[in-house]
């Protein structure tokens, strides 16, 4: 079998995960340039970033901290953070990513908007609880408004609107059903934070049935973490 180059690799899986947004967008009546795709480029190297920013990419998301700032001192682009936050990395975070996906805990607020450069804006989102489950992060449905209230309360804060992970497994249909519930709630009372952030490579289609705005797409354009090609 002919060797099949990164770039080509990259390329194919980007095309085909781009037309399976543009189709789950068509079967439910949206359009493809609502979502916005965003790489996760969790141990995969800078090469990679630079191959997907040459094919037109520009959103690119880590998990830790060290690699997203690594990454981002050698490759100009957004950079979201979507990694369970611990404190002693938040002034880091803040400094070279422009969106935080996992905003989760009131303490974390105030940190975030002392550690911003000053000139800037840091965008988040406040992760939603779907489940009972601590190890994935998010905030009860219960305490969303009180959260979202904090966060618009500091000039240097923009609230995007929620994120989400959909429970292991439960069925992402399901899930999503009732984030979009949840959403729709929150969005009547922050009409300017209506953006949704919810969708992996195992589930992002029915994300974006009911109404995922980004996206966040890693193994199916990159392919394994352990052994990529």
């Amino acid at each position: 079998m002919a060797h099949v180059s990164r770039e080509s690799y990259i390329h194919d899986n980007l095309n085909a995960v781009q037309l399976r947004i543009s189709k789950a967008c068509e079967a439910s009546g949206r359009s493809a340039s609502d979502i916005t795709l965003i790489a996760v480029t969790k141990n995969y190297p800078a090469s990679d970033v630079q191959i997907l920013t040459d094919l037109g990419l520009s959103n690119f998301g880590e998990n830790r901290d060290q690699e997203g700032r690594e990454k981002s001192a050698v490759i100009n682009a957004h950079w979201h953070f979507q990694g369970q936050i611990q404190s002693n990395k938040i002034a880091s975070i803040a400094s070279w990513a422009q969106t935080v996906h996992s905003l989760d805990e009131a303490r974390h607020v105030e940190k975030f908007a002392r550690a911003i450069p000053s000139g800037k804006k840091l965008e988040v989102f406040i992760q939603v609880a779907l489940d009972g489950s601590p190890g994935r992060g998010g905030v009860g449905e219960q305490s969303l408004v009180q959260m979202a209230d904090l966060v618009i309360s500091f000039p240097s804060l923009t609230l995007k609107g929620l994120m989400a992970v959909a429970p292991l497994g439960e069925d992402p249909d399901r899930a999503f059903a009732r984030l979009a519930t949840i959403h729709s709630k929150f969005i009547r009372k922050f009409p300017d934070s209506c953006a949704l952030s919810a969708g992996m490579s195992l589930d992002y289609e029915s994300a974006i049935a009911h109404g995922a705005t980004h996206v966040r797409i890693g193994s199916s354009i990159l392919g394994s973490r352990t052994n990529p090609l």
